[in-house]
């Protein structure tokens, strides 16, 4: 009897249902863990998109072995401008490269301590390291810290922006290729 049950038309309709409600429920928390820094927003999304082509098979689920390859390649893009994105906005409002270096430390550190640290970070090992390697004065210093942060709002922005070109990039693979 529960083999009949299974094997039935309507019981392969709510597994497609279920499936749909599971990736859409990971692409959602994906799509806020972009904003939230606390979740690792890219990685649930590639979550979903590994879910769905287990959920549905490789031939019902729509989605190509390369798109997998290209939702990774999004996801490390993303994670290297969000790192290198405050000691690119040292550079960028006239810090050295002990600033760029103090930022891309600090970022990294203020990833222990979200989610203040996210800003905090490269605000702080900017400035640090501005007056400490390199002897410049509190305002130069000042100028490298806020750019770093600066930098990092920038690279938040774009980490936004490549969450919603992920989930695009699954929803145009499964649809329309």
């Amino acid at each position: 009897m529960w083999h009949s049950i299974l094997s039935s038309a309507a019981w392969h309709n709510v597994g497609i249902g279920l499936a749909w409600v599971v990736t859409s429920c990971l692409l959602i928390a994906g799509l806020i863990g972009c904003f939230l820094p606390i979740l690792p927003g890219h990685l649930i999304i590639l979550i979903a998109a590994v879910a769905h082509r287990l959920m549905l098979g490789a031939d019902r689920s729509g989605l190509e072995w390369w798109s997998f390859l290209v939702i990774i390649l999004f996801m490390v893009i993303s994670q290297t401008f969000e790192i290198a994105s405050g000691a690119a906005g040292s550079k960028w409002f006239g810090g050295t490269k002990w600033g760029a270096i103090g930022a891309f430390v600090g970022s990294i550190v203020g990833l222990f301590f979200m989610p203040f640290g996210l800003l905090l970070g490269p605000l702080i090992g900017a400035f640090a390291c501005e007056l400490l390697f390199s002897k410049k004065s509190i305002r130069y210093a000042t100028n490298s810290g806020i750019g770093s942060v600066v930098g990092t709002i920038a690279g938040m922005g774009m980490k936004i922006a490549i969450g919603i070109i992920m989930i695009l990039w699954f929803f145009l693979d499964v649809f329309l290729v």
